[in-house]
């Protein structure tokens, strides 16, 4: 097989702790050192970055490319929207545990149909069923709000203990900013160990040479639809997260484009790094904001931004960035 990424190393392992604490520590303080508008992008970026934590486990760790992820997403957000509408409840804990639920049957069904499959068939199969949600999600309108989607009141949290008061963005730039990174933090620490543990290498050996790893006992079939599973769940887990942010949900987030950005900040920020996907999610998320502020014509400029950044970092910005260090030190001694 070949080489695993060197993050899996115990060298690697410490060099990513002494890396995250500081980083944790920055983003603890942001709140207090930037203006509101910005932390409430960052808690978008950070959200984005659990969803492609979750995408990079089929990707990069399973070798399976899902053009259909924008699936999960919406259906973490409309699990909270439903819980709104219907229910009437308000409570973040709540939306969270119906958020994660709903993403873990609806992708433990499709999985159960995609992982038969490798290479474009699984890719397009999973685009196609999530076009599915998509065309129900529009269709449906007394549902789900049709184009005109349902609206998230901002949540209460604790029983109702803590909730916005008055001034709903200093909320959602400090309170809610702070839930954000909370649910990050875990969610990037539960992928590590993921990624490392015995089930995260047999996902590598299925990734590397799906052959020689069902010859050494691994249930092929198994550890995909698992590891399945677990993506779909992060990346609804985000989905839930995103929509009391954005006080919104409507059909677009289910729609293929907003897949196809769930792969592009990932392949920017390099997807067979851990650290690739939470620095393509946070810069694509930014460079997005920013364009859209900058002319009518984002989609554009956006895209010519991304094109260049790719051909000149083919692999990714964390990758390009490991070797030119490798490079540095290499030449320093």
């Amino acid at each position: 097989m070949t080489s695993v990424p060197s993050f899996h190393s115990a060298t690697s392992a410490r060099r990513i702790v002494a890396y995250a604490v500081p980083v944790a520590v920055v983003l603890l303080v942001i709140p207090l050192v930037l203006p509101p508008y910005q932390t409430i992008l960052l808690s978008y970026g950070l959200i984005m970055a659990i969803a492609a934590l979750g995408f990079n486990l089929l990707l990069g760790y399973t070798g399976l490319l899902s053009f259909g992820h924008s699936a999960y997403f919406g259906v973490g957000a409309y699990a909270a929207a439903f819980l709104v509408k219907y229910l009437g409840i308000k409570s973040m804990e709540v939306f969270l545990l119906g958020g994660v639920v709903a993403s873990a049957i609806v992708s433990a069904l499709f999985g159960l149909i995609c992982v038969r499959y490798t290479r474009i068939f699984f890719s397009i199969l999973a685009l196609a069923l999530s076009q599915v949600l998509w065309s129900l999600a529009l269709k449906l309108f007394w549902v789900t709000g049709g184009t005109d989607g349902l609206r998230v009141p901002t949540p209460t949290f604790l029983g109702g203990l803590v909730q916005t008061s008055g001034d709903k963005l200093s909320f959602l730039s400090n309170t809610y900013y702070y839930l954000v990174l909370v649910m990050f933090l875990l969610c990037a620490g539960v992928m590590w160990v993921i990624v490392n543990s015995p089930f995260g290498k047999a996902l590598q050996a299925i990734r590397d040479n799906e052959i020689r790893a069902e010859f050494v006992g691994v249930q092929v079939r198994k550890y995909r639809l698992i590891a399945f599973l677990v993506s779909g769940i992060f990346t609804g887990l985000a989905g839930t997260l995103w929509v009391p942010l954005n006080g919104l949900t409507t059909p677009d987030i289910l729609y293929w484009p907003f897949s196809g950005e769930i792969v592009f900040l990932t392949v920017l920020g390099g997807f067979r790094t851990f650290s690739g996907p939470i620095i393509g999610a946070v810069v694509f998320n930014y460079l997005k904001s920013y364009a859209v502020g900058f002319t009518v014509y984002w989609q554009l400029l956006l895209g010519v931004v991304l094109v260049v950044l790719v051909l000149s970092m083919p692999s990714g910005i964390v990758g390009t960035a490991n070797a030119l260090w490798s490079r540095l030190r290499r030449s320093a001694a």
